[in-house]
C-alpha cells in the first residue's frame, strides 16, 4: 500500500501487517477525537461569543449523560486499545520453536552478528524469506536498539544481559537496519543492512566462502577447553561439577531450594558471576572469567553447551551440530 510512499516503509514480515493495523486505528482515533475538539472549540468561540459588555452568560449546571458520554466512550476505546495491543504482544513475542537462532553483539558503532554455522557479518545481516529467525543480543559497551522498521520490530540490546525478538521476513530484497538508541558520537552511523534471500540462496551463501568457518558450536568447544572447563564439568563420577549435558533448558535446583531454568542468561552469569546461583549439590568453587572471555567467546559457550542437550555423545568429547544442520 504505502511501498512508494518514502515516508513509510515497506511491510515486509509476518506481523508487520498486523502491527500497522493497530497503528492506524491509533492514528485514526487520534485525528477524530483532534478535529471533533478543534471543531468544538471553534463552533463554541464563535456561538457563545460575548457580545456586549454588560452580558453574563446563562449558568450550566450540568449534564450527567453528557458526563456518562466522554467518559464512558473513551473508557471503551482505550480497552480496546489495550485488548489490541496485549493480543498482538502475545501473539508476536514468544518464537516459534523451530525459529533459527542468530546472534548479535553491539559495539560502539557496529553491529556485529554470528550464524550458528559459523559464518560472521558485521553491519549486515543475511536470513532466508519464510524462516523464522531469532535473534540472541548483547552489547559490549553501552545500550543500544535492534531496529528493522520494514519489520516492524525493534528491540533494546542491553549490556550485562540478553535479549531477544525473533521475525518471519516474507519478501526477498534488501532492507534499512539501525540502531534506534542513541549510544554515542557516530550514533547515525550505527546502521546496516539485512538481505532477504530465497532459501537455496541463502544455503548458498553459507557454504559460498573461500574457507568453511567452524560451526559456533565448534568455536565453543575450542573456548571450553582452553578454559579447561572440562575439569570440572565433564559426566564422570565424583565431578567438582555439573555436568553440561542436556543442562540447556532444563530446571536447575539451586542450594537455596529455589528452582531455575537454564537458559541463555542462567549461563552467562554462570561463567562471569558464579557464586550468584550455586547448583546443590556442589561447593561454590568455581572462578569468574569477567574480563577473560568476550561476549562474542560467551555465545559461542551458550551455543557449544545448547548443543549438548540437542546432541548424543557420552562422557568426554561431547557431539557439536555438523555444518548445515
Amino acid at each position: 500500500m504505502f511501498r512508494d510512499f518514502p515516508l513509510f516503509p515497506e511491510a515486509a514480515s509476518t506481523i508487520a501487517g498486523r502491527v500497522d493495523a493497530l497503528y492506524f486505528f491509533l492514528i485514526a482515533v487520534s485525528l477524530f477525537f483532534f478535529l471533533l475538539i478543534i471543531g468544538l472549540l471553534a463552533v463554541f468561540a464563535i456561538k457563545y461569543r460575548r457580545r456586549r459588555e454588560d452580558e453574563r452568560p446563562e449558568q450550566v449546571l450540568g449534564s450527567l449523560r453528557l458526563e456518562l458520554l466522554w467518559t464512558i466512550v473513551p473508557f471503551l476505546l482505550s480497552m480496546v486499545m489495550f485488548g489490541w495491543g496485549a493480543v498482538l504482544y502475545f501473539d508476536t513475542y514468544p518464537p516459534p520453536p523451530d525459529a533459527m537462532n542468530i546472534y548479535v553483539v553491539g559495539k560502539q558503532w557496529m553491529w556485529k552478528i554470528q550464524h550458528p554455522e559459523g559464518n560472521r557479518e558485521i553491519n549486515e545481516l543475511h536470513v532466508p524469506v519464510g524462516v523464522p529467525v531469532r535473534l540472541v543480543m548483547t552489547s559490549e559497551d553501552v545500550i543500544h536498539s535492534f531496529f528493522i522498521p520494514a519489520f516492524r520490530i525493534k528491540m533494546d540490546v542491553l549490556p550485562g544481559r540478553y535479549t531477544s525478538v525473533w521475525f518471519e521476513a516474507t519478501e526477498t530484497g534488501e532492507y534499512h537496519l539501525f540502531c534506534a538508541e542513541y549510544c554515542g558520537t557516530k550514533h547515525s552511523e550505527m546502521i546496516g543492512t539485512v538481505y532477504v534471500m530465497e532459501q537455496i540462496d541463502y544455503q548458498d551463501w553459507l557454504t559460498g566462502v573461500t574457507a568453511a568457518p567452524r560451526s559456533m558450536a565448534e568455536e565453543g568447544r575450542e573456548v571450553y577447553d582452553q578454559l579447561g572447563c572440562g575439569t570440572c564439568h565433564e559426566q564422570v563420577d565424583g565431578a567438582r561439577g555439573p555436568s553440561l549435558r542436556g543442562l540447556y533448558g532444563s530446571p536447575v535446583e539451586l542450594m537455596t531450594g529455589e528452582i531455575v531454568v537454564a537458559d541463555d542468561d542462567y549461563i552467562r552469569r554462570s561463567i562471569l558471576e558464579p557464586s550468584a546461583e550455586i547448583t546443590a549439590g556442589f561447593a561454590p568453587i568455581m572462578p569468574t572469567y569477567r574480563g577473560q572471555v568476550s561476549e562474542e567467546e560467551i555465545l559461542r559457550l551458550i551455543t557449544y553447551i545448547r548443543s549438548l542437550s540437542d546432541g548424543e555423545g557420552g562422557p568426554g568429547l561431547s557431539p557439536v551440530p555438523a555444518r548445515g544442520e
